[in-house]
């Protein structure tokens, strides 16, 4: 099922699509291990579940499509898989398309990517496409629905935020018909961004992405990696519980459940929750969600 069709179903009935992120698990049992993951993450019931380019990197790339027709096919589930064009060509995409298509892939959720290590903005490797903005139309005329990323804080290489919100803007305007935003720990940003987005017209849904803060070393990766805020309590909770673990991820996974509740009941389009590949997680926030 095409996402566009998710997000007009869930708009008819006043409800928002919730959905799930989970990333290919590295190792030889890639398929085997996805499969598990992603059998009881569906289990759950999201709207759909969208499967990234790779792990941290670890260059799992070639196993997004088959995932994602996975989660489809055997799980009843629509599906979404990424895909970047940092450092591609015009026929490394066309590739990309015939895999993507060959695989039963809907849906596409269209990205730059980062740059590979070492790499900076002034020195990044030659591509045919600049930005994502760049890709979309060359999906839509291949017949996929086509979503792309937000940036709720403002994407961490452009420092102005409404300038972000024009380059969204040019993703719609290029074909994306959904937005998923990066992770945020402040929803005061997201409802600023949204004000944002509808005086720049945009009219497509944008998702809301939380991720669940788990440990300090992995909540200082996502500030530098996104650029993300950290809002004065969950600087509380990682002082409170910083020589306690457990409780720390206990607060973590409380906190992005309150995000979403809040979310929720503030309107926002669609929930997305970056669930680390972690199903017991993603079950104990939507209980929450109710």
């Amino acid at each position: 099922m095409r996402v566009d069709e998710v997000f007009k179903q869930a708009a008819s009935q006043g409800t928002a699509p919730i959905s799930f992120e989970m990333f290919p698990p590295k190792g030889e049992l890639t398929l085997d291990t996805a499969r598990e993951v992603a059998g009881n993450l569906c289990k759950l019931s999201p709207s759909f579940v969208s499967v990234t380019c790779s792990a941290g990197g670890s260059g799992n790339g070639a196993t997004t499509a088959p995932i994602a027709h996975m989660i489809s096919s055997e799980f009843d589930t629509p599906s979404v898989a990424h895909l970047t064009c940092v450092g591609r060509t015009h026929a490394d995409i066309a590739a990309k398309i015939d895999e993507y298509r060959t695989a039963g892939v809907e849906n596409i959720l269209a990205l730059r990517g980062d740059l590979p290590a070492g790499a900076t903005e002034d020195d990044k490797p030659a591509s045919d496409y600049a930005y994502a903005r760049d890709l979309i139309p060359e999906l839509v005329d291949a017949g996929f629905c086509v979503g792309a990323a937000a940036y709720p804080e403002g994407h961490i290489a452009c420092e102005d935020l409404n300038l972000s919100v024009e380059h969204l803007k040019q993703k719609q305007d290029a074909g994306a018909s959904f937005f998923v935003t990066q992770l945020f720990f402040d929803n005061e940003c997201f409802y600023h961004f949204r004000e944002l987005a509808d005086k720049a017209g945009i009219t497509v849904p944008i998702t809301a992405g939380i991720m669940p803060f788990m440990g300090k070393s992995q909540i200082s990766r996502m500030v530098f990696m996104c650029g993300a805020s950290l809002p004065s309590p969950v600087i509380k909770i990682l002082a409170k519980y910083e020589n306690d673990p457990e409780s720390l991820q206990a607060a973590g996974v409380d906190y992005a459940a309150r995000q979403l509740c809040d979310l929720k009941e503030h309107g926002a389009d669609g929930l997305h929750l970056y669930t680390m590949n972690r199903p017991a997680i993603a079950a104990t926030i939507m209980e929450r969600l109710g």
